[in-house]
């Protein structure tokens, strides 16, 4: 073998050496970010608690994670919630309904959108539910209405202040007149915690809107926004097309809905906790403001 075929051989055994070595690289550790395109690795991400470390844009953050960064050391019991109507208008499309909530099931590893704790937040005991977008967008059928009656009369029966976080597109178009109904047992749900003078605390996260914000994400003694949150009810582009007017910059985010005294609060995620264990302090024990 001529000195030739031997560099050419080496060439090859290091362009598939090198080759191995990228296929071992698994090729989800970055990610980026839809507000300032920085490519973050999402170890630094998770650390973050899914907050952009460049920007503060805030990703969307999974519902057990939500839980654990809001109780004391991340403890807490999980509530067992019912079930709900399975498929209350038989309905199909595509697909059959009944087959969509199956595979959402088998998704995420939670039977709907809804999903509660109870634990101490600040040393108080509270119970929070918390909407999870990841099971078809958040919406609220049945199941949601059910649970979130269910979370608040658990709450009661702890006398117990309760903390909602919303994130969620609405109703659930296949349970049609069932989904809207869902709107008036979240109410009077509201309206059992208030006969009862128990605090109820509403976080909004992104995004909030449809029929869960003309219910109980709007109805709270305190809401609180995450920094950055869409909250509404109809679409932009749908107000638009429907009053013909251009809608004002950053319209319907958290910050433009403090500004115009629709939310009492905006705060980064890192602060959520605090913030929430100082209100809730200053509505059950009644601590003084300084």
């Amino acid at each position: 073998m001529n000195w030739i075929n031997k560099l050419i051989n080496k060439s090859q055994e290091k362009s598939t050496n090198t080759q191995a070595k990228a296929k071992d690289i698994p090729d989800n550790l970055w990610l980026k970010c839809p507000n300032c395109l920085t490519l973050l690795f999402k170890k630094d991400l998770e650390k973050n608690n899914q907050v952009c470390t460049n920007c503060d844009y805030h990703f969307f953050l999974p519902v057990e994670k939500r839980l654990e960064s809001l109780f004391d050391e991340g403890k807490y019991i999980k509530i067992d919630l019912p079930k709900g109507l399975e498929d209350p208008l038989k309905f199909k499309d595509k697909e059959k309904y009944i087959d969509k909530i199956k595979v959402y099931r088998q998704k995420t590893g939670y039977n709907d959108a809804f999903i509660a704790g109870y634990g101490k937040i600040n040393g108080n005991f509270v119970v929070v539910g918390v909407m999870n977008f990841a099971f078809i967008g958040g919406s609220m059928g049945s199941a949601v209405g059910e649970g979130f009656l269910f979370a608040v009369e658990f709450a009661i029966n702890k006398a117990a202040p309760f903390v909602v976080v919303s994130s969620s597109g609405g109703a659930r178009m296949q349970e049609g007149m069932v989904s809207l109904m869902q709107m008036a047992k979240t109410t009077v749900a509201v309206e059992m915690l208030a006969e009862k003078k128990l605090p109820y605390i509403v976080v909004l996260t992104n995004p909030t809107t449809g029929g869960v914000t003309a219910s109980f994400a709007m109805l709270g003694d305190i809401h609180i926004a995450e920094s950055g949150a869409t909250i509404g009810f109809a679409g932009a582009r749908v107000i638009e097309q429907t009053i013909r007017k251009k809608l004002p910059d950053g319209f319907q985010t958290a910050e433009y809905l403090l500004e115009h005294g629709m939310v009492d609060l905006v705060v980064k995620r890192s602060e959520l906790k605090a913030t929430l264990g100082n209100v809730i302090d200053i509505l059950v024990n009644k601590v003084k403001v300084a």
